[in-house]
């Protein structure tokens, strides 16, 4: 049995909303399998229910008002496609930089897998555009 694409972008869409709109924990954890892993994270991989979270309480420390828009979404088998625009006031320290106060919007496209018995989030790759964040934060 698998999930159709409407499901899978639906599933995709709420992780969005829960986990950057509204930062909601406990549906972050309902949402994420035990063994996720995201391959695109810097440094170490982030893993688990527990990883999403510390790395988005990360990014709504740094952007307290870290908003996402989904532009445009793909589904096919257990994947989703997903080109999306962040938006969010630098307030906080982010990777070493200190709070700019400056308004950024950064691009990304990322590509998630779902297990398709559960619908749970399995795995996550991506890109954004990090030059455009450091450029948007005063950093050559």
């Amino acid at each position: 049995m698998g999930l159709d694409k409407e499901r899978l972008k639906a599933i995709i869409r709420d992780h969005y909303d829960c986990s950057i709109n509204r930062y909601d924990a406990a549906a972050i954890d309902a949402q994420v399998a035990p063994d996720f892993v995201d391959h695109s994270s810097p440094g170490e991989a982030v893993r688990g229910p527990k990883g999403v979270k510390s790395q988005i309480a990360g990014l709504h420390a740094a952007f307290p008002d870290l908003k996402v828009e989904i532009v445009d979404m793909v589904a096919e088998d257990d994947r989703v496609a997903v080109r999306s625009r962040f938006f969010g006031t630098h307030r906080g320290p982010f990777r070493g930089i200190a709070p700019t106060g400056s308004r950024v919007e950064v691009t990304g496209t990322f590509f998630w897998k779902l297990e398709a018995d559960s619908g749970r989030i399995k795995e996550r790759w991506g890109l954004f555009d990090a030059a455009a964040l450091m450029r948007q934060l005063g950093v050559p």
